[in-house]
């Protein structure tokens, strides 16, 4: 058992999108970065050095990691402002692979920023509570206590499951987590403070699914994204610029298109709304048009795009009719919609617990912060859900709210006077190996 001095613990939720750490008992987290890492290997980071070091002097994001020599001279970039530099040959690499963390190194990076960047402390004085998927694995969670132990020297660790966390930060202890986060959508029962496991329901349809979605679509109208880097604007009278096409031959595709996805992204979040009733072309080709401004200049106008992109939650045999997403075709007939995941998840539950799920549907996530996505939801399932069961479907109206939900739950968790008591400390770990972690939290 951990006996914590007032040090307050620190709470990190790495997403498939973006990481959020913070401290405990906060309101929101501090560090808020893209969970994506820069990766410039070893012949060309030489050159890039000589670069940045001439250009990035004083910038803080511009460290290189001590262990170069093992990781065959790889450079990495962590951070949104470290990533928003267009260096020449970087990749873009993503840590995390269907919700499951696949390379650690990354993912050690993405820590080391976290504490030592953007919330400048030393792991060594605080408890850490992690924030891990429904579905992690055992190997998953002994991983990442041993890194924790290990490396970081954490005095106490304590991984909690995300839907579980979602659940506390509305204060409820039974709920159906909705978690439409960037990579997959994710249906959760959780029953007094525990998920139940075997019926989680996910999907691959996530926040960064419709934002390709979206892409390829303007794509296919023969709308060009241009990322920031690859134009200058120069102003020729009052108001009035004229843009100028910059060659930048050594970039590579993934951080073009990371880049890309960044402003659609934004589209995405500033225009799109969830259709009232299933999208279909007829009722909405002559829908009023939305302007949007790119970086470049140029005003879109979109149309039923707005509606058609998020309706792909609710009906993913939409997709096929988006040009240039033909390569998911053999995904989408075995994806479900939301409503039918939900009353999926929900089916799979014990008969006496039923009714309460249908009361205190949860949305968690950033994509759920959709407009209208809490009003379709719920309409849907009042059309199919039996009809003894009252359907109600909660969402803060606070977006901040919804998009953090995970790291707020943890925040309220690891500040309780109760909780104190269930941290994995470290003389456990050493006493016991990583193993006890299953133990510990369940």
């Amino acid at each position: 058992m951990y006996g914590g001095d007032e040090v307050s613990a620190i709470v990190v939720d790495l997403g498939s999108h973006t990481c959020k750490a913070g401290y405990a008992g906060e309101d929101a987290p501090k560090a808020v970065f893209p969970s994506v890492v820069g990766a410039v290997d070893g012949v060309e980071a030489m050159d890039v050095d000589a670069d940045s070091a001439k250009n990035n002097s004083n910038s803080e994001d511009s460290k290189t990691n001590e262990s170069d020599k093992e990781k065959g001279k790889r450079k990495l970039y962590v951070g949104s402002q470290a990533l928003n530099y267009r260096r020449d040959h970087m990749e873009i690499l993503s840590p995390i692979k269907d919700g499951i963390v696949s390379d650690w190194d990354l993912v050690d990076n993405i820590w080391e920023h976290a504490f030592r960047g953007c919330l400048m402390i030393d792991p060594k004085e605080h408890p850490m509570l992690l924030a891990e998927p429904p579905l992690n694995t055992q190997q998953q969670r002994e991983k990442a206590a041993e890194l924790m132990f290990e490396k970081y020297k954490v005095p106490a660790l304590f991984m909690a499951k995300n839907p579980v966390l979602t659940s506390f930060a509305t204060g409820r202890a039974t709920s159906l987590v909705v978690d439409c986060g960037g990579g997959s959508t994710t249906i959760s029962p959780v029953h007094e403070g525990y998920v139940l496991q075997k019926a989680v329901v996910s999907a691959p349809i996530g926040g960064e699914f419709l934002t390709d979605c979206l892409l390829k679509s303007l794509e296919s109208k023969g709308i060009k994204i241009r990322p920031r880097y690859s134009f200058k604007r120069k102003e020729v009278r009052p108001g009035e610029f004229q843009v100028e096409d910059v060659g930048v031959p050594d970039t590579t595709e993934s951080y073009k298109l990371f880049c890309q996805r960044m402003i659609v992204g934004d589209i995405k979040d500033s225009i799109c709304r969830v259709p009232d009733t299933p999208y279909d072309d007829k009722s909405y080709a002559n829908i009023p048009t939305t302007s949007y401004e790119l970086p470049d200049g140029q005003t879109l106008e979109i149309g039923a795009d707005r509606f058609k992109i998020p309706d792909v939650m609710f009906n993913p045999s939409i997709v096929q009719t988006i040009h240039g997403m033909e390569k998911y075709g053999d995904m989408i007939p075995t994806v479900r919609g939301l409503p039918h995941m939900v009353m999926e998840s929900i089916n799979k539950c014990d008969v006496d617990i039923r009714r309460e799920l249908y009361s205190s549907i949860l949305l968690a996530g950033g994509t759920s912060s959709m407009q209208q996505l809490k009003e379709r939801l719920e309409k849907d399932l009042i059309e199919e859900s039996p009809h003894s069961a009252r359907v109600k479907v909660l969402a803060s109206g606070n977006t901040t709210e919804r998009r953090f939900s995970v790291w707020i739950g943890g925040s309220i968790l690891a500040s309780l006077g109760s909780f104190q008591q269930m941290w994995f400390s470290k003389s456990e770990y050493e006493e016991h190996g990583a193993s006890y972690i299953q133990r510990k939290c369940p």
